[in-house]
């Protein structure tokens, strides 16, 4: 397959007009081709599939159902709808729940839709008092045991998990397996101070920033102030719910476009219309994009990835080649997927978007295959 005169984002994360080529599921150096699979991209923009590492669900389903049946149809609605590369996250649940989602993603084919790429283990270790959404009857202490159990379970697919530097035990939990996953502070109380501890521990990450942690303050600086100072990544949601527009633009600035990570956070009601659905156990009304628990909490997102890229882009100024680096390049190396996905690279899954001059979605490519 050749795709014509695009509007490509190259790896050095500009765009120029280029053609592209894939050979048997990847992306190839150029080479003579005499079939009829060509596409003219004339007047397009050519992006890597988009990689969502933070999302719970979408067209009425649920990562933490637990089932082969909802992680196709995860997988089905995020390839139709641009993101490629999926790293779902779990809620806090106890331990035997865990182990049923985990050993369902373990098990799953991968044969056709995005590809499941990881898990995002977000519960348990966090803190009750920023709990979120989260489920407050399952919250444990950090327990290294206890996480090996599930990445046993899981078959290694554990890429990233969440932790409350705060609560006993973490700083241990994080020395520990600082080497092994990617291990990201949230849903916690920590002041700079710990944050900081936490980081220079081998923490890297920091999950839904601004969200469910203290607010940074110029006395208080926190787990933002200290992140903006060690943290490799950060994931921000762009949905136009979690976070301001001036405050979008303000950490692209502060953390450098190279840092940012965009997630969706997406619930089981994205893709759907208005109505009560449920995440990680709790009822959810969903109005617009807009998800809440009963006491009004934000629960999620109602909004995919490449939703977010266009809010990012045409409501909050961000520009073009930060926002497609902000979902494809930064969420792959946050998880150590670059090396398959993330940039149209040759001898990487060829995973491609095809967007108009207004970021529409006018085809997908998925492995080398043409989506729509």
């Amino acid at each position: 397959m050749i795709i014509k005169n695009a509007n490509v984002f190259t790896e050095n994360q500009t765009f120029s007009k280029e053609n592209i080529h894939i050979q048997n599921g990847v992306f190839c150096t150029p080479f003579t081709y005499s079939g009829s699979d060509i596409i003219d991209a004339s007047g397009l923009y050519a992006i890597p599939g988009l990689v969502d590492i933070h999302f719970h669900g979408c067209n009425g389903y649920d990562f933490c159902d637990g089932t082969q049946e909802a992680i196709q149809a995860i997988a089905d609605y995020e390839s139709a709808n641009g993101t490629t590369t999926i790293v779902p996250a779990s809620m806090t649940y106890d331990k035997e729940r865990l182990e049923t989602i985990f050993q369902a993603a373990a098990d799953f084919p991968n044969k056709k839709g995005s590809r499941l790429a990881g898990i995002n283990m977000e519960g348990p270790f966090i803190s009750l008092e920023k709990k979120g959404a989260q489920n407050p009857a399952y919250i444990h202490k950090p327990d290294v045991d206890f996480f090996l159990d599930l990445q046993k379970t899981a078959k290694g697919l554990i890429k990233l998990v969440d932790i409350a530097p705060e609560e006993p035990g973490a700083m241990e939990f994080i020395k520990a397996l600082k080497d092994q996953v990617t291990i990201s502070l949230a849903h916690t109380t920590a002041d700079y101070d710990t944050a900081h501890e936490a980081f220079e521990s081998g923490a890297c990450h920091v999950t839904h920033l601004y969200n469910a942690m203290p607010p940074f303050s110029h006395r208080a600086p926190g787990v933002i102030g200290a992140a903006a100072e060690s943290a490799k990544h950060v994931e921000l949601i762009c949905d136009g719910i979690h976070i301001h527009p001036s405050v979008v633009r303000a950490t692209f600035q502060l953390f450098g476009p190279e840092r940012v990570v965009m997630i969706s956070d997406s619930m089981m009601a994205t893709g759907l219309s208005n109505g009560l659905y449920a995440l990680g156990g709790q009822p959810v009304k969903v109005t617009g994009n807009r998800a809440t628990l009963e006491d009004g909490t934000i629960a999620g997102s109602a909004t995919n990835l490449l939703g977010c890229l266009r809010v990012a882009v045409k409501e909050m100024e961000i520009p073009l080649e930060q926002a497609v680096t902000a979902t494809t390049v930064n969420p792959a190396k946050a998880v150590g997927l670059y090396d398959t996905c993330g940039s149209i690279t040759p001898g990487k899954y060829a995973d491609l978007l095809l967007l108009d001059a207004d970021l529409n979605l006018k085809h997908v490519i998925l492995r080398g295959q043409l989506l729509s």
